[in-house]
């Protein structure tokens, strides 16, 4: 019986650690895309064509990312 028990809790665990670290991506995902967004608005604004806008935003926000995580 102790033994489905700790077999219960430890996949208890498992489950919990799943749901947090995907809580976690969703979050810096919509970091990226507000990110993303207004750099994206920003650049068309000023006339500039969707593929350039793109790839700028894509790389401006991609630098801001790894900044904040190291």
């Amino acid at each position: 019986m102790a033994n489905k028990f700790v077999a219960v809790f430890l996949m208890c665990i498992v489950v919990v650690a799943a749901f947090s670290l995907q809580e976690a991506k969703a979050a810096e995902l919509d970091k990226f895309k507000g990110c993303f967004s207004n750099c994206s608005k920003g650049c068309l604004g000023e006339g500039n064509g969707n593929t350039f806008c793109e790839k700028k935003c894509d790389n401006d926000c991609s630098e801001k990312e790894l900044a904040g995580k190291y």
